[in-house]
């Protein structure tokens, strides 16, 4: 299964190092972390990016609801990524409607 390069990291302020922000340019991902308020060289951040990380956030908090995803009591990974996909589509698709 090939799995797409993410163009973006969207991460909390616990994530603001240099050799972070470092190693996703290197991999030709855009760092979209915050800066913590003691920076004195604070880096550019997309904050309407950032924005989209409460939603995956709220995403998988729903997920982790669902003991069965909790607890992962299925044994092999392609058993958990077949109830994984549908469960998130049917957590999602009802915010999606409300997006139009």
């Amino acid at each position: 299964m090939a799995v797409n390069r993410p163009k973006l990291f969207l991460a909390d302020k616990g994530y603001d190092a240099d050799a972070v922000r470092e190693k996703l340019l290197i991999q030709g991902i855009c760092p979209v972390i915050p800066p913590k308020a003691n920076r004195k060289n604070p880096p550019v951040c997309d904050f309407r990016a950032y924005k989209d990380r409460n939603r995956i956030e709220r995403m998988f908090n729903r997920l982790k609801q669902l003991r069965r995803v909790a607890t992962r009591y299925d044994k092999t990974k392609c058993s958990f990524g077949a109830f994984l996909a549908p469960t998130g589509a049917k957590i999602w698709l009802p915010y999606s409607v409300m997006l139009r």
